[in-house]
């Protein structure tokens, strides 16, 4: 089906904001079918799968129809279990920053009642809860649902076979007929459809049916690390596979540029497609990718639509998709043409769930891998460089160059230790190399590190290899020393050891990136602190 892009769907600007900071590009079909029909007010039965975006097809118009000044319960989401009602607000929060006076407040077992209690003392608009403790607060009397106008049931088939429909049932009676009543399941059983016949009213249902696709030919494996480790593991297994053309995943536009931008100031030959470029732009990127001036693209589901390159060699999931059929599309666009394709997933806390969600879905068998170490990357390095000696032995042009090894050698000196030596020089270049590439999260880690103000950022087409190229071409400190590299709008961040920083300072003081003059000085906050009465916002405004 065609989706549709959130600005599309009628929503108000402190939503569509929100939406924004978050990175998504577009609305899935569940989101793009239920939205519209939800701030009808009908009630509804939805049909889909975990992870095709469920919680914001029901929780925006949720966010939407709440009234900030009523602080009573006005609607009502059941959950099977405490990690969904946990994740569930923490969606709703993410997605209502910018609507201010409406508390999201969640209650399940495991936590102390009476901090629950607590918070739902204080007015809570919205009550996310597992069946059995929203029976707990009702029967202690903590929570009135006589307010109530919408009540959710997401994944109710889960809930129907944990023995919930008792509990269910006795929620349902609590809150007012007239309510706006929503179900999502995945399956449609019996008991469900029973539940919907005595508690919805004329619903319309909204079906949306992943299709079954495979992708036998390609080698999958995931990577079990911390959220802070996956750029690092990304750079380990680009050093120690050496693909010629890869593609990187990453889940939001603004993790794509972050990505970007650490794996150019790193010295790699990467940069981003997403949906913040016009036509010309991708066309650019996607030109430069095939011809391979570009060795890694980093691209969001809806950019990479597009892309159909022969020659990729690995894909990596650098976030674990929300969509199982987008996990498919995006490993599938290696292994083409009866070549044999690798894919790397990137799993970090929660989605391990998710990720078991997709092996279900694809029948795929995703073996579990350790990120590769330095030592590896380092034999690895040394077995391509024995490789291609052994490639070039083979040539015929070789008497130039015999006739340099012949003049080393001597009654000392074999021609054993000749090549020894040369090998010696060639391997401590690619570890040189390889050391500024690969372990740079360790040399940081020495250091205190102080965070710069720059003048200039993306409206001056600005990158982070920009600033990594004017540090070191300025001042001679090594690349990997620079941290993280923030560019936003008008200005950037960047994050520079302490003990170097009045060094940078002086030295890029008045000089120019990009044909811009720059101003640098320590930062006095950071970007979301930054406005028209920040310190730095001011400094930069007057050059």
């Amino acid at each position: 089906m065609t989706t549709l892009k959130f600005n599309e769907l009628n929503l108000s600007n402190e939503i569509l904001k929100a939406v924004e900071d978050l990175g998504f590009e577009e609305a899935t079909p569940i989101q793009s079918l239920s939205i519209p029909k939800m701030m009808t007010g009908i009630d509804i039965i939805g049909q889909s799968q975990t992870g095709t975006g469920k919680t914001a097809a029901f929780g925006i118009p949720v966010l939407e129809k709440t009234n900030a000044k009523n602080k009573a319960v006005q609607s009502v989401i059941l959950c099977p279990t405490r990690e969904l009602a946990i994740q569930v607000a923490e969606e709703l929060k993410l997605f209502s920053k910018y609507k201010k006076g409406i508390n999201i407040v969640p209650v399940y077992g495991g936590q102390p009642i009476q901090r629950q209690m607590i918070a739902l003392s204080k007015g809570a608009q919205i009550v996310i809860g597992t069946p059995g403790r929203v029976i707990d607060h009702l029967e202690r009397r903590t929570l009135k649902l006589d307010t109530a106008s919408i009540v959710i049931l997401d994944e109710a088939d889960e809930m129907l076979d944990m023995g919930f429909r008792d509990d269910i049932e006795l929620i349902l009676k609590s809150i007012p007929e007239g309510r706006q009543t929503v179900f999502f399941s995945a399956t449609m059983p019996k008991e469900f459809l029973s539940l919907t016949k005595k508690y919805q009213h004329s619903p319309e249902t909204i079906k949306v049916v992943s299709e079954k696709l495979t992708v036998p030919s390609i080698e999958q494996y995931y990577f079990d690390i911390k959220e802070h480790q996956k750029l690092e593991a990304l750079t380990r297994c680009l050093d120690m596979y050496d693909p010629k053309l890869s593609l990187v995943f990453c889940n939001t536009k603004k993790r794509v540029d972050e990505v970007t931008s650490s794996l150019q100031a790193r010295g790699y030959y990467a940069d981003a497609i997403h949906g913040d470029m016009n036509q010309s732009q991708r066309n650019r990127v996607m030109s430069k990718f095939r011809n391979g001036s570009i060795e890694l693209l980093i691209a969001t589901d809806v950019a990479a639509r597009g892309i159909d390159v022969d020659g990729i060699d690995m894909v990596f999931n650098f976030d674990v998709p929300k969509d199982d059929e987008d996990y498919v599309h995006r490993i599938g666009r290696t292994g083409r043409a009866g070549k044999a394709g690798k894919a790397y997933s990137f799993v970090s806390g929660k989605d391990i769930y998710k990720l078991r969600d997709i092996q279900r879905y694809t029948k795929a068998n995703i073996k579990r891998m350790q990120v590769p170490s330095l030592a590896d990357v380092e034999n690895t390095k040394e077995t391509i460089m024995l490789d291609k000696v052994k490639e070039v032995l083979k040539e015929k042009d070789l008497e130039k160059y015999a006739g340099m090894a012949e003049s080393l050698i001597s009654d000392e000196i074999t021609s054993l230790d000749v090549a020894a030596a040369l090998l010696k020089i060639m391997l401590a270049s690619e570890k040189r190399e390889q050391e500024q590439k690969a372990d740079i999260s360790g040399n940081i880690n020495k250091y205190s590190m102080t965070r710069l103000f720059i003048n200039i950022g993306k409206k001056n087409g600005v990158r982070a290899g920009d600033f990594v190229g004017a540090i070191t071409g300025e001042t001679g400190i090594n690349g990997s020393l620079i941290g993280d590299i923030k560019i936003l709008d008008a200005f950037s961040f960047v994050e520079v050891p302490q003990e170097y920083a009045v060094n940078i300072i002086n030295a890029l003081h008045s000089s120019n990136i990009k044909g811009k003059k720059v101003s640098v000085e320590p930062a006095k906050g950071n970007e979301s602190t930054i406005g028209k009465s920040h310190p730095n916002f001011k400094n930069s405004s007057k050059k």
